[in-house]
């Protein structure tokens, strides 16, 4: 039950029903104070304004209309124009047991939409590093809430898996076989490769030139070449679907589709390009320019999509991604998760396949960017030393704090619970630190701040689950549908009503906006309102039986709209901390 779009919904029309006629949707929102109402509208001060009516006169008329609706207790009219919303508690009540027995709580499903999310995208024969985790985990929550809604997402993970790296890579390994890649080789003996390879292909024009050799025959199919092309591959891949398994996200191998996939409608791509003089030659290479981009010397900006040598850049391989999406998956939108660094470039390769008829008028591309992680001296998160922090390496460390935090305030525990705790409670917090902040913003990490159980963390979330896990065994009362209904009278009931059935409103929000922020703070604020109605109206020694099963019913339902707003976010509950 979305409230706020029943209230606008019944705004509007009163409106129309007067015989005004608006062109802007009514806002509505929780007010602060329950002694001021459920729910507010200010909307209609704006309104007044646009049609250069008395807003308090305007106010009166839509008031007179709504007070017929059963849903309202009462509606008063503040000067000069905001209107308050009483609820009938009857009304909430009844609400509140639809969801508790829903096995979605009750939440509404919209026409649904076939979406396509672009997120996590490592490239191969590199461990993933800490950069890769807003991606990876901001993108597979956004894909779990869109999914829960009822739309078909289609997940890919556009791995960099073409392009002159490995050139270079094959050239170093034939020249100097530091290793051999039929042995038990990990990821890491690849990336000191990588390094080497790059040394030398930057300083070595003879080794440059035996790097561009072998990619020419990797690209025209060369069987020895593409041999260690998938050796590669295979290597990379086990080591990232470890880490995938370890944050827990939906990603699968099933869902890869990496830049080689696109490498043979490449030169059609290009062609048609010219032919549909998008595109041009200048100066050897074929080139796109774009008037709707300036650079600093506010001049046309130029995307080249293919090189003097006739190769091709990320540029041209993305504008085929597009096209072949449109095409083959039919998409009514399509979301790219990237750093913020790239949003620019994005822009340009949209621009140019919009140009090109690759991409329908129906179909609506967003770029969900995300800002940095930052350490404390608000410079990227890294090692001493100066490299990336490899993000398996953090997810290890999360999982080591956690075990001593629990071993402290557990330490007649098992070891085999302890490591369980500590793997949902260590990744739980690390993702839910992560997806807690604006996506737009850097933010710096906080080894203390993330595994604590006070505040907005995902310990806090977590214990007040846990504690209502404990009410239940402690109760040891089965909740029936019909013996008795969920009553309010108390302040912190009511308080915590109203904040059950924001579940929906929430999920909407974050779910078409790309903001998993939003639906932590919910989760925060629902954990926090629990709490004072655990501690200011007694549960397990309620004056009647009608109360102790209202509040028990009250602390389930609680319980279950925790449990799904950590799960599609990505993150697993305890039932004791």
């Amino acid at each position: 039950m979305n409230i706020q779009d029943l209230i606008a919904a019944d705004i509007k029309k009163s409106l129309v029903d007067s015989g005004i006629t608006i062109t802007i949707q009514p806002t509505v929102h929780r007010t602060k104070n329950l002694k001021l109402g459920h729910y507010q509208s200010n909307t209609i001060i704006k309104i007044a304004n646009i049609l250069k009516k008395n807003a308090y006169q305007l106010s009166q008329i839509i008031v007179n209309n709504m007070k017929k609706k059963y849903i309202y207790e009462k509606i008063e009219i503040a000067k000069p124009g905001f209107i308050n919303f009483f609820l009938k508690l009857q009304w909430l009540s009844t609400q509140l047991e639809e969801s508790l027995y829903s096995s979605r709580l009750n939440i509404s499903i919209p026409k649904p939409q076939t979406i396509v999310i672009d997120y996590s995208s490592p490239n191969i024969a590199k461990e993933m590093h800490v950069g890769h985790l807003r991606s990876t985990i901001i993108g597979d929550a956004t894909a779990r809430m869109l999914e829960f809604l009822g739309h078909n997402v289609i997940r890919v993970n556009h791995i960099g898996d073409w392009g002159m790296q490995f050139g270079m890579l094959i050239a170093y390994l034939e020249k100097y076989k530091d290793i051999s890649l039929t042995n038990n080789v990990s990821l890491l003996d690849l990336e000191n490769v990588y390094k080497k390879s790059k040394k030398k292909y930057d300083t070595d024009i003879l080794f440059k030139a035996l790097s561009r050799k072998y990619l020419i025959k990797l690209q025209t199919g060369d069987e020895y070449c593409r041999k260690i092309w998938n050796n590669l591959i295979t290597i990379t891949l086990k080591h990232n679907e470890k880490i995938y398994n370890k944050l827990d996200v939906t990603l699968k191998n099933i869902h890869i589709m990496g830049e080689s996939s696109y490498n043979n409608i490449l030169p059609n791509i290009v062609d048609d390009l010219i032919k549909k003089n998008i595109a041009t030659s200048y100066k050897g290479s074929i080139i796109v320019f774009l008037e709707e981009f300036k650079n600093r010397n506010n001049k046309t900006m130029g995307v080249i999509i293919q090189k003097q040598d006739t190769g091709y850049l990320y540029s041209t391989i993305d504008i085929a991604c597009i096209k072949y999406r449109c095409e083959i998956l039919h998409p009514d939108k399509i979301l790219y998760y990237t750093d913020s660094r790239q949003y620019q470039y994005l822009k340009q390769i949209q621009k140019i396949a919009k140009k090109a008829g690759y991409i329908p008028d129906h179909v609506n591309i967003e770029h969900h960017i995300f800002g940095m992680i930052l350490s404390k001296n608000r410079r990227p998160f890294k090692t001493r030393l100066g490299k990336n922090i490899k993000l398996y390496a953090l997810l290890e460390e999360g999982v080591k704090r956690a075990k001593n935090i629990i071993r402290k305030k557990n330490p007649y525990l098992s070891e085999t619970k302890i490591c369980k705790l500590a793997n949902i409670i260590g990744i739980g917090a690390i993702k839910y630190a992560d997806l807690s902040k604006n996506r737009i913003t850097d933010y710096i990490f906080n080894w203390d701040q993330m595994l604590s159980f006070e505040g907005n963390t995902a310990p806090y979330i977590q214990y007040a689950y846990a504690r209502i896990m404990s009410i239940f065994k402690k109760s040891k009362h089965v909740i029936s549908k019909s013996k008795y209904n969920i009553y309010l009278s108390e302040k912190y009931e009511i308080e915590l009503a109203l904040t059950l059935l924001q579940f929906e409103e929430t999920i909407f929000i974050s779910a078409n906006q790309g903001t998993p922020h939003i639906m932590c703070n919910y989760l925060y604020k629902l954990s926090v309102v629990f709490s004072s109605f655990y501690e200011n109206c007694s549960i397990l020694f309620s004056t009647t039986q009608e109360v102790l099963h209202s509040r028990l019913k009250l602390s389930s339902l609680t319980a279950k709209t925790i449990q799904v707003g950590l799960y599609i976010l990505g993150i697993n509950t305890v039932h004791s901390m």
